[in-house]
């Protein structure tokens, strides 16, 4: 006899943490963690304070928000420390959850010490990492953390078929969408810099872009960089570093599907050596891309702020280029 089993509801979420630590009289470090509650998916394990970037929010805002209300202290952010996605299956609540994580870190500007009620977290505390690593923790805080891997999460027997570009309608009525999405920085040996240009009809359309694209369900960050990197100019990368993250909010873009999306992406932008640079050539035809080309470093610097897309500007400042 079989038994049919309603498969679990994709769901994609982007989220913000930080490690904050402090050191105490005796010299020893202390990490800032939150208890899950019986509210949360996880009850009783510990995490980094933090939770869902809300649509339009840069992940920035979202870990010093979501830090102060579950903890009651006021952080400021010291740096992006990683990027990273994990999926988990939820039966209780018929979903299985793919979520992008970023991770700062911050140091406490004030506030103190506060427990809430009726919440997601229910406890907060400040704890040397030999306390820590005693507990349980969910996998992304341990490998934050730099301790022994946790009990993973229960993941689903098959990864769903979910589209990263989701438009599903909005409290207003207006279709929305939250992307996440990786690009590189590349430069070959010749100091050259790998461009992209945005096809017509797209967000965009015309201007300098950087190779890269919208993360797949289940998929880490850096892979599906070196998998549309490959797809979109045919190049091989190495990646040798994250730079930042970007969001970007357009509470009217319009593309291909004919009318006004709100929408927010998300973006992490790495720095990416090409080994063995070969003439480009866009193997996904028909996307958002129409050529990618090698640029001489002189012409990328020559260019304007409305020759390029908001996220290959800040990604070009940040790598110094």
């Amino acid at each position: 006899m079989t038994t049919d089993v309603e498969p679990l509801a994709p769901v994609r979420r982007i989220a913000a943490y930080a490690v904050v630590t402090r050191v105490v009289d005796d010299g020893a470090a202390e990490v800032l963690l939150v208890r899950n509650s019986d509210r949360s998916g996880t009850p009783g394990v510990w995490s980094l304070p933090g939770g869902a970037v809300d649509h339009g929010e840069h992940p920035n805002d979202t870990a010093i928000r979501e830090t102060a209300a579950e903890t009651g202290l006021s952080i400021a952010l010291t740096g992006l420390r990683d990027v990273l996605a994990d999926m988990r299956a939820l039966p209780h609540r018929g979903v299985t959850i793919h979520t992008d994580r970023l991770i700062y870190t911050g140091r406490v500007r004030g506030g103190a010490l506060r427990e809430r009620r009726d919440q997601s977290t229910d406890l907060v505390r400040w704890l040397p990492m030999a306390e820590a690593e005693r507990l349980a923790l969910r996998p992304f805080t341990a490998d934050a953390l730099g301790l022994p891997p946790a009990a993973p999460d229960l993941r689903p027997e098959e990864v769903p078929d979910f589209p990263s570009f989701h438009i599903a309608e909005g409290p207003d009525g207006l279709h929305r969408t939250q992307r996440f999405a990786a690009y590189a920085v590349a430069t070959d040996r010749r100091d050259r810099v790998l461009l992209t240009r945005v096809s017509p009809g797209y967000p965009g359309e015309g201007r300098w872009h950087l190779p890269g694209g919208g993360t797949d369900f289940g998929e880490q960050p850096a892979t599906a960089l070196i998998r549309e990197l490959l797809e979109e100019t045919g190049q091989a990368g190495r990646l040798a570093g994250l730079l930042g993250v970007a969001s970007h909010r357009d509470p009217a873009s319009l593309g291909p599907e004919g009318f006004p999306i709100d929408w927010h992406g998300v973006r992490a932008f790495y720095r990416v050596t090409i080994d063995k640079a070969t003439k480009p050539r866009v193997h996904d035809q028909g996307g958002s891309t129409s050529g990618a080309f090698w640029l001489p470093r002189a012409e990328v610097q020559a260019l304007t702020e409305d020759d390029m897309t908001e996220v290959t500007l800040e990604a070009l400042k940040a790598a110094d280029i």
